[in-house]
């Protein structure tokens, strides 16, 4: 596998990751639980985005003393193609994680910890799948094709069902659970565990990270290949996913009361991916430059943003979702 990254770079991207998380668990532990305020998001979120640009702008100051400024402009403009289109698809994440807390009623000060979970369990799992994709995409070129058609689909599908609320009820991994497992309908603090007359229960707090975790699983299948249509280095590729993800919480609360209003950034997303599959696919007949590339994606999602906040004036927030059943 062909990479810019070297065993220091990998290593010291690693002891970030590691430490930013430790940060953020300490503060969550020190807040204690609690409602995450607007302002208090759109903070997290700025440091977040900032930290990402710092850390391309670092790379592209390196790439271009070692490599020279040809590779430093290309790989920083892989970085923040990728890191653009992760972010713009894990806003659909969000729209999930936010039906989910939604149908089973979790508590503003609950969240929190949820989504921490869910944010550690998804870096590991695209590390793994990453790493994975690299090698086949390294050892059977043809993967390329596959990933492409899979993107042009998957695209596909995300258009045909944008605007229709998903029916969490039905979900194949709630239904198993309520099989298998005593459910209990209350929450006990965020334990995951409760005892109720001598009988063990699964609170709904282990169902929603249950839950979280499979949503990773599917965003990750989809979103990986996605990048991996940008660039083929596979550091490239797991900064510009991990950058992405771990301002997803910050994200969630920043646009959790906002989400009606971006009602048609799932078409945007749709053609992001359409478009994406396709530049795949065509990789062998046409190479469509990277500027080329980030300049569309940023026009599709920024004019499917806009145009979602244009036809929402005036209108009335959807109904709310229904309660959990226990």
């Amino acid at each position: 596998m062909e990479t810019i990254g070297t065993w220091w770079m990998w290593t010291g991207f690693a002891v970030f990751v590691v430490v930013a998380i430790a940060i953020d668990l300490l503060v969550m532990e020190k807040q204690g639980a609690h409602k995450v305020t607007m302002k208090e998001a759109a903070g997290w979120s700025v440091v977040w985005f900032s930290l990402a640009f710092v850390f391309v702008g670092w790379l592209w100051w390196f790439l271009d003393g070692s490599q020279g400024r040809e590779v430093a402009n290309t790989v920083s403009m892989q970085f923040i193609t990728g890191y653009l289109v992760e972010k713009s698809l894990s806003i659909d994440n969000i729209f999930v994680f936010l039906m989910i807390f939604s149908y089973f009623a979790v508590p503003a000060e609950y969240q929190k910890r949820a989504l921490i979970v869910g944010i550690i369990a998804a870096i590991v799992l695209r590390a793994i799948l990453i790493l994975v994709g690299a090698w086949l995409l390294a050892s059977f070129h043809w993967i390329l094709y596959v990933f492409g058609a899979f993107l042009v689909i998957t695209g596909i599908k995300m258009w045909l069902a944008a605007g229709k609320e998903p029916e969490v009820d039905q979900n194949p991994v709630l239904r198993f659970l309520r099989k298998r497992m005593n459910l209990s309908s209350q929450f006990d603090g965020e334990k995951l565990v409760t005892w109720i007359n001598g009988v063990k229960y699964y609170t709904p707090m282990f169902v929603v990270l249950v839950m979280i975790g499979t949503t990773d699983v599917i965003f990750a299948v989809d979103s990986i290949p996605a990048i991996f249509a940008i660039t083929s280095d596979p550091f490239i590729v797991l900064t510009a996913n991990v950058f992405a993800i771990l301002g997803l919480r910050a994200l969630y609360f920043l646009l959790a009361d906002l989400a009606d209003r971006f009602h048609l950034l799932a078409y945007g997303l749709a053609l992001v991916l359409v478009f994406i599959g396709t530049k795949m696919l065509l990789l062998d007949v046409y190479k469509i430059p990277i500027g080329v590339a980030l300049g569309v994606t940023a026009g599709i999602i920024a004019a499917s943003i806009a145009a979602s906040l244009l036809r929402s004036s005036g209108h009335k927030s959807k109904p709310a979702l229904p309660a959990p059943k226990g």
